[in-house]
């Protein structure tokens, strides 16, 4: 690590991928009059991808926040919720609290157990849209707790729903047709896509297990682009370590104890398998996986105590408050 600003070398790369984005999305919106379909369409999947790529990025940030200066991250979070189409912060008490801490169970907004369709191609698609109007109750259930009991939080919050907020109806208003193929339309792959997530990494495992409680994808193409997300099991072991550093833990700590059959390489190879063909939902053993009795989601909020030492790294950009 250099005594920069910045706390790893390797987010430069996060830095650029950001930069890219609004490259594509704000360059794609102000030149939308003069382009033909034949280059809008390429550009709209290419700004949608770098999108998804800046989602990953918020996830990385709000576990581990890429400057040395607390002022620093909250101006980052402030531009990184531009290109995400969302307040960054938001993702905290979904993810950092209700996944992270309760994983698979009653208190995890997220489980995949809330997916039940026979056919298991729809459980990948449909799994956004069936959790997210609870993640949206749960958020502001979040935002009104911290108001009280950690007002740093919430302010940055706010702004960035501010921010964001004015942005999107702003360029709504400019010219609603650019902004719905390039704005509004890759913000919402990118949600739906971080968000959809947790099924392929999840959904089979064993939530009680160690180790075996997480899908990993040791691919390098894809964690290149997925900032090493593909190990997925690391980040639920430290999920405070910087993610330039998850492959090495990994090949450490997490491979010689997981279970062979969720130690994968090929992401495309494993979706293929899971949801088109043979596309049966099994477990991660090879059985066909049992679903457990539909149950409502339990208040994970109520039992937090945000002074409490083990929640300091949860916060994002308030991570040192």
């Amino acid at each position: 690590m250099s005594q920069s600003i910045m706390r790893y070398k390797a987010d430069y790369r996060t830095l650029a991928f950001v930069a890219i984005y609004f490259i594509l999305a704000i360059g794609g919106f102000i030149a939308y009059e003069y382009l033909s379909w034949t280059v809008i369409i390429p550009l709209v999947v290419l700004t949608s991808l770098f999108s998804f790529f800046c989602a990953v990025i918020v996830h990385n940030t709000v576990h581990s926040p890429i400057f040395r200066k607390k002022s620093w991250n909250r101006g980052f979070q402030n531009i990184l919720s531009l290109a995400y189409g969302y307040s960054v912060s938001a993702f905290v008490p979904g993810h950092n609290f209700s996944h992270h801490k309760e994983t698979q169970t009653d208190k995890d907004t997220m489980r995949t157990t809330r997916a039940r369709f026979r056919w298991n191609f729809l459980n990948q698609f449909m799994f956004f849209f069936l959790v997210t109007k609870e993640i949206m109750v749960f958020e502001q259930m979040w935002v009104k707790k911290m108001y009280k009991e950690k007002p740093a939080w919430f302010r940055q919050w706010l702004i960035e729903t501010i921010i964001v907020n004015i942005f999107k109806i702003g360029l709504t208003v400019i010219n609603w047709q650019a902004a719905l193929l390039f704005i509004w339309g890759p913000h919402l792959y990118g949600v739906w896509g971080i968000v959809g997530t947790n099924v392929w990494q999840h959904d089979g495992c064993d939530p009680d297990h160690p180790y075996n409680h997480t899908r990993s994808f040791t691919s390098p193409l894809l964690n290149y682009f997925a900032f090493n997300n593909g190990y997925h099991g690391v980040h639920h072991e430290k999920p405070g370590l910087h993610w330039s550093l998850l492959p090495e833990y990994h090949k450490k700590h997490i491979e010689p104890n997981l279970h062979p059959n969720l130690n994968r390489n090929s992401l495309l190879k494993y979706l293929w398998e899971a949801n088109i063909w043979p596309g049966i939902r099994v477990d991660y053993l090879g059985n066909r996986l049992a679903q457990p009795p539909k149950s409502k989601t339990q208040n994970w909020i109520e039992g937090i105590d945000v002074k409490n030492k083990k929640h300091q790294e949860d916060f994002g950009a308030e991570v040192l408050s």
